[in-house]
């Protein structure tokens, strides 16, 4: 098995089971899964989501979602991406103009929560494309976009579900040269070999990412800089060089008093104690 990342060989890790409450009855047909971890940067993904047909993966992704949408005790059991924090992020970037709001896409956008709370707060029309759902307001979803180029690529809580190098390229074909990405999703020093870890809770997270690997997928998509907000727990990714980001972002910090943004020349490794 190869890494998706630098290509390099990966070697087994760990295995979780999904016997129990509350994905038992989801994952009775496939129960264990076994993760392998790449020898050079560290990312680790599920062999076993791998081997899974299209269409078994589709109805697994569907389930963990029915149950997700429609039970309490799921929701508390898994964390959502903090919307308001990355909606109130994306209005400063704008009025700052670290960004350009007048083409944007949320890849994977799901529902659209983010979407509801941008146009809401600040009257920012945020574009949804899912090829995977739609819901709510379908004049805001894009049919297919591949051929289409963003000033601002917003992706929130899907790194951690891709299976193949594709599915991550995908995202980054739709950023425009002179654009950005903004990226939600856990990404720490090293992952922990320990099936009890929270990030692995839904049997649907199958691609935990390092600061290496990170790096490393930084600098073959050709971006150059980086920008991490602790409260949104997003990354922006940027094809300019920080010396070129630097000031707007320090005036951010300033005007609100804190250390509220993290930059730097290449992915900002911000949790690498973790």
């Amino acid at each position: 098995m190869k890494c998706m990342i630098c290509d390099s060989p990966c070697d087994y890790y760990f295995s979780k089971s999904y016997a129990l409450h509350p994905f038992g009855d989801v994952m009775n047909s496939i129960r264990d899964v076994d993760y392998f971890r790449c020898q050079r940067c560290g990312f680790t993904s599920s062999k076993t989501h791998r081997l899974l047909s299209a269409a078994q993966l589709q109805e697994l992704n569907v389930k963990v979602h029915e149950l997700n949408e429609n039970d309490p005790d799921i929701r508390n059991y898994v964390n959502q991406p903090p919307y308001a924090e990355q909606a109130l992020m994306i209005g400063l970037f704008r009025s700052y103009g670290l960004i350009a709001c007048d083409g944007m896409l949320d890849y994977a956008g799901g529902v659209g929560t983010l979407s509801n709370l941008l146009k809401k707060l600040f009257g920012i029309n945020l574009q949804i494309y899912d090829p995977y759902m739609q819901a709510g307001d379908l004049t805001r979803y894009v049919r297919d976009p591949r051929d289409e180029h963003y000033k601002t690529v917003v992706n929130s809580a899907f790194f951690e579900h891709v299976i193949s190098r594709s599915d991550l390229d995908s995202v980054n074909s739709m950023v425009a040269q002179d654009g950005c990405l903004i990226l939600h999703t856990l990404i720490c020093e090293t992952i922990p070999r320990d099936p009890d870890w929270f990030y692995l809770r839904p049997p649907v997270h199958v691609a935990f990412h390092t600061n290496k690997s990170m790096n490393i997928l930084m600098e073959q998509w050709g971006f150059r800089s980086s920008i991490y907000c602790p409260q949104s727990k997003s990354w922006t990714l940027f094809h300019l060089e920080f010396e070129e980001i630097r000031d707007k972002m320090d005036q951010i910090n300033r005007d609100l008093q804190t250390t509220w943004l993290y930059g730097k020349s290449g992915f900002v490794d911000y949790w690498k104690g973790f």
